[in-house]
């Protein structure tokens, strides 16, 4: 019984997963080039119609990837025991980094409106340090199993990611295609916000997709690659700043794509 849900929510996982990461990187590596091209009454024309409906299933990828990903959880995790180290139980330290990976969007969100936005190389070291504090807690404070501190991490990426989506580009979003139907400019703020967010969810998704493959990641948990045992944790880190990578290259590709 346990076996079929678990197979049944993957398969949805999966599914509505598809929707929300297809339409980000629709959103960010050809939407967004191509519409700085257009001449204002296309755009005025065609936002309207376009973005509603592409916001529609971008929106509700997210929710129910994120649903779906927590019912997984759940059930293959702290039902199946997945999650901490032989010899380790549910105490303070593994409750506490469990509040972490659900609640650390608001230190997240709190960084990126803070002044230090404006310091993008000073955000991204300032984030990518409580990241690794984070992911090291994980194994020193939670207790937890590597299987168990990637499944965390990405779950903490997406719990920001939704977060974003729902109460950060959505809403700007809305003021921006009222604005573009009205032949208006669209509020910088605005703008810059949703351009903002939606790049950050872009770069979290490739670690994301690792995390949610952690079954098959176990050659990366130590000792075979030349990693350490004991520091498989600083290896997760070294796939995340590779995935950051990666992503960065497809920005500088979809910036040299051109139509016909």
């Amino acid at each position: 019984m346990m076996d079929g849900l678990t197979f049944v929510f993957r398969w949805l996982h999966i599914f509505v997963g598809i929707i929300w990461i297809g339409h980000l990187y629709f959103f960010n590596w050809v939407n967004g080039p191509m519409t700085l091209k257009l001449a204002a009454a296309t755009k005025q024309a065609v936002v309207p119609e376009l973005m509603p409906r592409a916001l529609y299933w971008f929106r509700w990828g997210a929710a129910w990837t994120w649903i779906t990903g927590l019912i997984l959880m759940l059930l293959v995790f702290y039902h199946g025991g997945l999650t901490l180290d032989l010899g380790n139980s549910w105490g303070v330290g593994a409750l506490l980094m469990v509040a972490v990976t659900f609640l650390g969007v608001f230190i997240y969100d709190a960084i990126w409106k803070s002044a230090l936005k404006d310091n993008l190389r000073a955000a991204v070291i300032v984030s990518f340090l409580l990241l690794a504090a984070t992911v090291w807690a994980f194994v020193e404070i939670g207790g937890f199993q590597p299987r168990g501190v990637l499944i965390h991490t990405g779950a903490m990426f997406g719990t920001m990611m939704a977060f974003n989506v729902w109460f950060r580009i959505w809403p700007a979003q809305q003021r921006i295609i009222a604005a573009v139907k009205a032949g208006d400019a669209p509020p910088a703020a605005d703008a810059g916000l949703a351009a903002l967010r939606s790049k950050h969810n872009t770069y979290m998704s490739l670690p994301l997709l690792w995390a949610m493959a952690n079954e098959h990641a176990t050659p990366f948990f130590g000792g075979n690659f030349w990693i350490p045992g004991d520091y498989y944790w600083a290896a997760w880190l070294a796939v995340i700043a590779i995935g950051w990578h990666i992503i960065f290259q497809c920005y500088r590709k979809a910036a040299k794509v051109q139509g016909m």
